[in-house]
């Protein structure tokens, strides 16, 4: 039997399944099973592939077919991913990506997230004026919120260490549909038109590319070609990843970023390296729901909402019909909490200590658990004060935004295991394109503020720092050590809600992947509660506000892609508020 690890490995950057101590236990719950009906949802016996867009679902099943493995199908789909929902993520971002390796049986994690060049300080986001922090937009759009961009080298060096096809077969197909032209989507279609009203067409690459020579958006159904970025991508397929990190594509990208405002050079583009980093487990119903360390929050977030609600009985609050108001009630207060730490104390560990161990100890969830009251909502939570917390202390940071983002989850059919969110941060990111690419705003996701009262933020602008992230791409083990769940989001900080949620979905409510992905979602980033508008859980908010809730109906659009593991094989789903597929056989 293999034995799960219920936290932070310290000083391991991968967790064998098969040699890990076991999670110091936990008051005792009944194990839930992943229920698993037909619905619609696809299902295969060998291999799976989902992600936010047909092209690149399809280019990656296609790599399978042909043998190839989880990490190869990763890269085809990411690069499609590039072309085809530009908005979202590509070469000019950064990500997080969990592997299963299934024949040595161990989990890996690996942080391409972006850095702040190393002009940058803590004053990047402060007007020289007043010292006070630029407006949001302001601090987007431009060269000024730019990092380092860590997914081009991430495809590389894990294609490197566990790929199987040729690099250069994996870039062809968006390099010809590239070339071609592909067809532009009604939700990449609104995504122009929505952003032309925020900056989308300041900047000479950009406006030429998303808009038509009379300066209209591009239309759903209209024929788009990049032949600047299919001339990008052969000469990265050519000679991988140097002419971007060292050469012509990267001089390009640093003259594009400081003509407008920024501060990257060469030498950050050089220096830049992915960091294998140890995973974020923690105990579910019996489960290792296993996620991303910091800089992300994700891994630690979800596990908090999840380690808070383990003592509380869900199952009884919701079934495939959908959560009781209690249930929603109660993950909701957990929300608060886990959102709480997270202002305090989630930055990059590089640069701060982080108390992940602490944070996700079961005796601190305990006590913290105890200030959900069943029967009235609780105002803004205050950070708890976790176990081997070492250090200052830092101030709490407002929550940021942004739904740049895609996820994408693989199975191969040797059981190796792919769960991999990218982003650019904000649709469309800093605006700014270069050899056919957008460039990412995710410096905005540091904090604007360095410090609050003379203390300082954790997440706050420092050199070759990593800012804060809300992604959490999660594969969920079971008693075994088996993997039974494959699944992340786009959604900003909402990420974290969209995630948790899932999860109890299919482990307390007996959802299959589609069911889950479709109920409504709700939220709490710890403040008032939001309920997804034209959803089942939005004839809620009444008895919500009965327990002292702040509700508002909102548009919550995440991008949920989902595999779990049956008894044949694999059913996956894709999120139906955006326009991805599942693909497998």
């Amino acid at each position: 039997m293999r034995h799960l690890p219920g936290l932070f490995a310290l000083g391991l950057s991968t967790i064998s399944l098969t040699t890990a101590p076991a999670l110091a236990d936990a008051p005792a719950q009944p194990e839930a099973t992943i229920s698993i009906g037909a619905g619609d949802a696809h299902a295969a016996e060998r291999h799976m592939v989902a992600a936010a867009h047909p092209d690149a679902v399809a280019a990656g099943e296609a790599v399978l077919a042909r043998g190839g493995n989880a990490i190869d199908a990763m890269v085809a789909t990411q690069i499609m991913l590039n072309l085809v929902e530009p908005q979202s993520s590509g070469i000019g971002g950064g990500g997080f990506l969990l592997y299963w390796d299934a024949e040595a049986g161990t989990l890996h994690s690996f942080d391409a997230r972006e850095t702040a060049p190393l002009a940058a300080g803590p004053d990047l986001f402060l007007e020289p004026e007043t010292g006070e922090p630029m407006g949001f937009w302001d601090a987007v759009i431009g060269g000024r919120s730019v990092g380092v961009p860590g997914t081009l080298l991430l495809l590389e060096e894990l294609h490197e260490r566990y790929g199987s096809r040729p690099w250069a077969e994996l870039l062809a197909p968006t390099i010809d549909l590239a070339r071609a032209g592909f067809t532009v989507s009604p939700r990449l279609a609104g995504a122009i038109e929505a952003a032309a009203e925020r900056g989308l067409d300041r900047f000479d690459a950009t406006r030429d590319y998303f808009f038509d020579a009379d300066g209209a958006p591009r239309a759903a159904g209209t024929t788009l070609a990049n032949p600047a970025f299919a001339a990008t991508l052969e000469a990265i397929a050519e000679a991988g990843s140097r002419p971007f990190y060292q050469g012509a594509i990267g001089e390009a990208l640093v003259t594009t970023v400081t003509d407008a405002g920024g501060r990257m050079s060469t030498a950050d583009l050089e220096s830049y390296t992915v960091i294998e980093r140890a995973p974020v487990c923690a105990r579910y119903r019996g489960h290792s729901v296993c996620g991303m360390g910091p800089p992300s929050s994700g891994g630690i977030a979800v596990g908090q909402i999840l380690g808070l609600l383990d003592h509380v009985d869900m199952a009884s609050q919701g079934a495939t019909h959908g959560p009781t108001p209690l249930g929603l009630h109660l993950f909701l207060e957990a929300s608060k909490l886990a959102y709480a730490d997270r202002a305090r104390y989630l930055a990059d560990a590089d640069f701060v200590p982080v108390p992940t161990a602490g944070l996700l100890d079961p005796g601190y969830l305990m006590l913290r658990a105890q200030a959900i009251d069943h029967g009235l909502a609780m105002p803004p939570a205050s950070p708890g004060n976790p176990p081997w917390r070492e250090g200052p202390t830092f101030a709490p940071q407002t929550v940021d935004t942004g739904d740049g983002t895609s996820h994408l989850s693989i199975v191969d059919a040797a059981g190796n295991i792919v769960s991999l969110t990218s982003s650019i941060e904000t649709g469309f990111g800093s605006r700014l394109m270069s050899g056919g690419f957008l460039l990412n705003n995710e410096l905005t996701d540091f904090s604007f503020r360095p410090e609050v009262d003379g203390v300082p933020v954790a997440n706050r602008v420092e050199p070759n720092k990593r800012p804060r992230s809300s992604m959490a791409p999660t594969i969920v083990f079971d008693a075994e050590g088996s993997p039974v769940l494959v699944l992340g989001s786009p959604g900003g900080a909402r990420i974290i809600n969209y995630v948790a949620k899932t999860i109890v979905a299919m482990l307390d409510w007996q959802m299959d992947a589609r069911e889950a992905v479709r109920l409504g979602h709700f939220t709490n980033l710890n403040g008032d509660t939001a309920l997804e508008a034209e959803s089942d859980v939005a004839g809620l908010a009444a008895a919500l506000e009965a327990l002292g809730h702040t509700v508002s109906i909102q548009d919550l659009n995440s991008g949920l892609h989902v595999i779990a593991r049956t008894t044949d094989g694999w059913q996956g789903a894709a999120d139906p508020r955006r326009e991805g597929i599942v693909l497998g056989r």
